[in-house]
């Protein structure tokens, strides 16, 4: 092997680094607007979520507030007709 060998390996050795240096650094970046993405779309949601629950205890008072009040129930008079009657 001569000097000229060794030059060329060294130099496809730091260009194969480069490359994979590149490529994680590519991934690396994929990877991180995704997980921006998701993060987003998960804030998005639970703010989804707390309108749609407060949108539904709004319409639960509108409906407690538009009930006529329940007229209480009288008491029946007792039915003696059904008791034994002593002689």
């Amino acid at each position: 092997m001569n000097g000229d060998d060794s030059i060329d390996w060294k130099l496809e050795n730091e260009t194969m680094a480069a490359f994979v240096q590149t490529l994680l650094q590519q991934i690396q970046q994929r990877f991180q607007t995704m997980s921006d993405s998701i993060i987003t779309k998960i804030d998005e949601m639970g703010c989804r979520i707390d309108e749609l629950e407060q949108t539904i205890n709004d319409l639960k008072a509108e409906m407690d507030a538009d009930k006529p009040p329940s007229p209480s129930v009288p008491s029946l008079p007792k039915d003696d007709s059904k008791s034994p009657k002593e002689p």
